[in-house]
């Protein structure tokens, strides 16, 4: 068994960690912590009814040196970036031996300098940086096995990166032409925390942080160019949409496209590139670890406009189904266990282990 520990166990995306480790054949959650020295001590089943009688366990107050006492295989951090920067800072000067799988945007970026200017604080280990793996597992397949710290992806940057870096690399966008990234997503992408926007009576469509979204510098970093990205908040709980337009180099077409999309995740489980004329959504993804692309050309004036779409679960392929993802593949597991349909059941709204009442 996969010794866990979580901290951050009090919000979204650590709620949904929980339920996936619970069903997961090879996990065992030895300890939960809250995201800070000053979060009082509750059971995760009072902030989470759903997991009554599942998982009672107390979420904790944060400290290194109880986070390292149970000798765990795998320390997740559902944290705030500055918070995890510092606890991985104190985790590493303490010597642990666990796999540590950060969900924030923390070891994300290899310049130290766009802290700075994106999330508002000077980063205090930038020598980790480099070491850190971008746990995007379609793309770091051979670097995850054996991996001491893994920094999970931006769900945004899920959703643009998988259909949009293969054809960065192909050099199938045009020269001097800049993609264009609009996407949405369901209101648990802000966090637990309450915020004007999310207040039941205000939820609505509406674009935010238009040219200033931390996830810029991510998706440029990985996609090796410059993308016009524009995040909606959307008037539903999860779930992300992209649509990406591109100009197609010179020799290339939609069809050329897709072929380069099915060599890329042919053997990738939870790639879904969808039929001609069937676009995805976040009610196909929605509960699931998948993402579904979908792609079109314009005809007569318009060819050589590529409009490329993606939905995933932001909860899940964006946040913590990728990271159970990542351990799977870090510990030698298939990249699946615990993340099929069949190993994972609706409920209500959430993910919960199967065979749980």
């Amino acid at each position: 068994m996969i010794r866990c520990v979580l901290v951050g166990a009090s919000g979204y995306t650590g709620a949904e960690l929980v339920g996936l480790l619970l069903g997961h054949p090879h996990t065992e959650i030895v300890r939960l912590f809250g995201s800070s020295l000053e979060d009082e001590p509750r059971t995760l089943s009072d902030l989470h009814p759903r997991f009554r009688g599942e998982c009672d366990m107390p979420i904790e107050p944060t400290a290194v040196a109880a986070i390292t006492s149970r000798s765990a295989d795998a320390v997740f951090l559902c944290t705030p970036h500055e918070v995890s920067a510092g606890l991985v800072h104190k985790l590493c000067n303490a010597k642990t031996s666990a796999t540590i799988l950060d969900l924030s945007a923390a070891f994300r970026l290899p310049d130290a300098a766009l802290y700075e200017s994106f999330y508002s604080f000077t980063h205090p280990c930038p020598g980790l940086l480099d070491g850190a793996v971008y746990g995007l597992v379609e793309r770091a397949m051979d670097s995850l096995p054996g991996a001491r710290l893994i920094a999970v992806p931006g769900c945004y940057p899920t959703s643009v990166l998988l259909p949009l870096a293969p054809l960065c690399e192909a050099g199938a966008i045009r020269e001097g032409t800049i993609p264009i990234a609009d996407c949405i997503s369901g209101v648990s992408g802000a966090g637990r925390a309450p915020h004007t926007r999310n207040v039941f009576c205000d939820v609505s469509v509406q674009p935010y942080s238009v040219w200033a979204h931390r996830h810029a510098p991510e998706i440029a970093a990985y996609t090796g160019r410059r993308v016009i990205f524009t995040p909606h908040q959307g008037p539903y709980e999860r779930g992300i949409v992209s649509t990406i337009h591109v100009k197609l180099a010179h020799g290339w077409s939609g069809e050329s496209v897709r072929e380069l999309l099915k060599k890329t995740y042919h053997r990738a489980a939870f790639v879904r590139l969808l039929p001609e004329g069937v676009w995805p959504s976040v009610h196909g993804v929605r509960g699931t670890n998948y993402c579904d692309i979908g792609i079109a050309e314009g005809s007569q004036g318009d060819s050589g406009h590529l409009i490329v779409v993606s939905a995933i679960d932001n909860l899940l392929k964006g946040a913590s189904g990728q990271a159970v993802q990542c351990i799977n593949v870090r510990f030698g597991l298939a990249e699946t266990t615990g993340l099929r349909a069949g190993q994972m059941r609706r409920y209500g709204d959430h993910v919960a282990p199967s065979g749980s009442p």
